[in-house]
C-alpha cells in the first residue's frame, strides 16, 4: 500500500457527482462520513455559479454504524424528492459504502416506491475506477436509462432533424475550461451551418435525452468523458461520432474535415475547405503567429508536457508540429488509456511517461531541465521549486484556471489562447537580458534539496557560498549539474572545488 499525497484524478464518487451536478434538476446523494463532502465546497468555489451545488451527504456516523444505513439513506432520498422535486436522484457509492458492503441497490428500490421522480444507483466500483472513468460510466448509464425508458413508453423519435445537427457530449462541471470550450464549439458549429441538438450533460434535462438520436452525429471533444455515451448511441442507433479534439490549428481543421466526411456520408452537400482556408490564412492569429519572428525565437527550445490524455496529447502536437518547440517528454496520468496516448504523441516527443506519481514527474523535469513546462497545477508547483515557468493546461487545476473572462482552448479562438499561453510561459528576449543584468543582486540562498526526498549529497559551507554567488535564474541548473557530476564520481560532499570541476566539465 502506498500513501498518495497528491492525486491527479479523484475517487470514483467525484466523477459521478460531476455528472449529476452538471445536469439540470438532477440531485445527487452520497453516503459517506463528514469530510468526504468537500465536492460541494470545491464546486461552489471553482465554478463561480450562483446556485447551490445539488449534492446531499447522507452522513455515516456512530448511529448509522450501530443501526444500519438503509433507513437513513431511504429517508434522505424521499425527503429530497419531496422538497426539491428533482427529475432524477442519483445515489453514488463511496469508499465507505463499499467497505461497509451496503446493499445500495436495495436502498434505491425501496426509495423508488415512494419517490415521484426517478432514482438511480451509479454503477461505479471504487476499487476499479477513478474520477474520470466513473464520470464517463455515469454519463453513459444515465443516457442509457432514459433512452430505454422512452423506448418502453414508445416515445423515442424515429426521425432526424431537418438540417445537419450535432450532440456535443462530455461538457461537465469542474472540467478544464469546459464551459468556454462549449461556447466556442457552438460558434464553430454555427459557422459550419450545423445545429446543436443537445449539449450533455452541461445544463441538459434528462427528459431531453430521448431526443439524442435525432442528431446526425455526436462530437466528443474530450477523450476522458463522453466517449462511452457516443459508443452506446452508435451501437443503438448507428450514430457516427467524431472524437478528434479541435485544439490547435491542425487538429481543428482535421476535426472539421471528419465532420464533413460524416455529413457527406448521410447525404448532405457540404464543403468546409474554404472555411478552413479562410480561418487559417486570414482570421486565426495562431496561424499567423506560427510564421512570425516571435515564434521563430521559440524554435528548438525544450518543453515538458504532462496532463490528462486530451490536453497533453493536443499540446504536444501543437508545440512540436505548429511551433517548432522540442518536446523532450510528454506524459499523462490516465494509465487506463496509455496505449492511445503513446500512439498519439510518440512521433512528436523524445520520451513518453505514463505515471500517477507526482514525484516521478518532478524528478523527470529536474533531470531534463526544460525551458518551460505545460502541465497541471502540480507541475506548476514543481516548476516553482526549479525556477522553470509552467503553463497550466489540464486538471487538476486551481481557482485561477477558472477565469471569469472568456478563455476557451478549443476551436480557432482556442488556438489563439493556446498560443498566448505557450509564448508567455517562456522566458525570452529582453526578460532574459534583464535577468542577466540584475541576477547578481539576487540574495536568495540556494535550495539544496532536489525534487525527491532521498538526496544523498551534502553541500559544504564553502560550496554553498560559491553557489550563492551564481545568479538566481541559473543557480538551480548549476546546482543540479554539479550534483549529477558528483554522483557520477562517487563524491558525497560538494565543496567549492567540486563545483569548479563540474563547471569545467561542462565548459561553463
Amino acid at each position: 500500500m502506498k500513501l498518495a499525497y497528491w492525486m491527479y484524478a479523484g475517487p470514483a464518487h467525484i466523477g459521478t457527482l460531476r455528472i449529476a451536478s452538471s445536469f439540470k434538476n438532477v440531485h445527487a446523494i452520497m453516503h459517506a462520513p463528514l469530510g468526504d463532502d468537500y465536492f460541494n465546497v470545491m464546486r461552489s468555489m471553482l465554478e463561480r455559479e450562483r446556485d447551490f451545488t445539488p449534492v446531499t451527504t447522507s452522513v455515516v456516523d456512530r448511529n448509522v454504524l450501530a443501526r444500519g444505513s438503509q433507513e437513513k439513506v431511504v429517508d434522505n432520498i424521499t425527503r429530497k424528492d419531496r422538497e426539491e422535486h428533482p427529475d432524477l436522484i442519483v445515489l453514488t457509492p463511496t469508499c465507505t459504502s463499499s467497505i461497509l458492503q451496503e446493499d445500495l441497490e436495495n436502498f434505491v428500490s425501496r426509495a423508488q416506491m415512494e419517490a415521484q421522480g426517478d432514482v438511480l444507483l451509479a454503477d461505479v466500483n471504487h476499487y476499479r475506477f477513478n474520477e474520470l472513468q466513473a464520470a464517463d460510466r455515469t454519463l453513459t448509464q444515465i443516457v442509457r436509462y432514459y433512452i430505454n425508458k422512452a423506448r418502453k413508453q414508445d416515445q423515442l423519435p424515429r426521425d432526424k432533424t431537418e438540417m445537419p445537427s450535432v450532440n456535443i457530449l462530455g461538457i461537465s462541471t469542474l472540467g478544464f475550461h469546459n464551459q468556454h470550450d462549449c461556447t466556442e464549439l457552438k460558434r464553430l458549429m454555427a459557422d459550419l451551418g450545423i445545429a446543436v441538438n443537445a449539449v450533455v450533460p452541461h445544463k441538459a434535462s434528462v427528459h431531453d435525452l430521448k431526443n439524442l438520436s435525432r442528431a446526425w452525429f455526436n462530437l466528443v471533444p474530450y477523450r476522458e468523458l463522453g466517449r462511452g455515451a457516443a459508443e452506446y448511441l452508435q451501437e443503438e442507433f448507428e450514430m457516427p461520432f467524431v472524437d478528434t479534439t479541435p485544439m490547435g490549428i491542425v487538429e481543428t481543421a482535421r476535426c472539421i474535415r471528419q465532420i464533413q466526411k460524416v455529413l457527406r456520408e448521410q447525404g448532405a452537400t457540404v464543403d468546409f475547405e474554404e472555411y478552413i482556408d479562410h480561418q487559417t490564412r486570414f482570421v486565426s492569429q495562431a496561424a499567423w503567429f506560427s510564421r512570425s519572428i516571435d515564434c521563430q525565437n521559440l524554435t528548438g527550445k525544450k518543453a515538458v508536457v504532462f496532463g490528462d490524455n486530451t490536453h497533453a496529447a493536443a499540446m504536444t502536437k501543437i508545440l512540436a508540429r505548429e511551433m517548432g518547440i522540442h518536446v523532450v517528454l510528454a506524459g499523462t496520468y490516465c494509465k487506463y488509456d496509455a496505449d492511445w496516448f503513446r500512439d498519439q504523441v510518440s512521433e512528436y516527443c523524445d520520451e513518453v511517461l505514463i505515471s500517477e506519481d507526482n514525484g516521478e514527474i518532478g524528478d523527470a523535469i529536474a533531470r531534463l531541465e526544460p525551458s518551460a513546462i505545460f502541465g497541471t497545477q502540480m507541475e506548476r508547483h514543481v516548476g516553482k521549486r526549479l525556477d522553470i515557468p509552467c503553463g497550466v493546461i489540464s486538471a487538476p487545476i486551481h481557482i485561477q484556471n477558472f477565469p471569469v473572462g472568456y478563455t476557451p482552448y478549443l476551436g480557432y479562438e482556442g488556438a489563439n489562447q493556446t498560443v498566448d499561453l505557450i509564448y508567455n510561459s517562456f522566458t525570452l528576449g529582453m526578460e532574459d537580458h534583464l535577468l542577466e543584468i540584475f541576477g547578481g543582486h539576487d540574495t536568495k540562498e540556494a535550495i539544496t534539496k532536489g525534487m525527491s526526498a532521498d538526496s544523498d549529497l551534502n553541500w559544504s559551507k564553502d560550496g554553498l557560498a560559491e553557489l550563492n554567488k551564481i545568479p538566481g535564474f541559473v543557480r538551480g541548473k548549476v546546482k543540479r549539474n554539479t550534483e549529477k557530476f558528483a554522483r557520477e564520481r562517487g563524491v558525497d560532499s560538494i565543496t567549492a572545488e567540486v563545483l569548479y570541476a563540474a563547471k569545467e566539465a561542462v565548459g561553463a
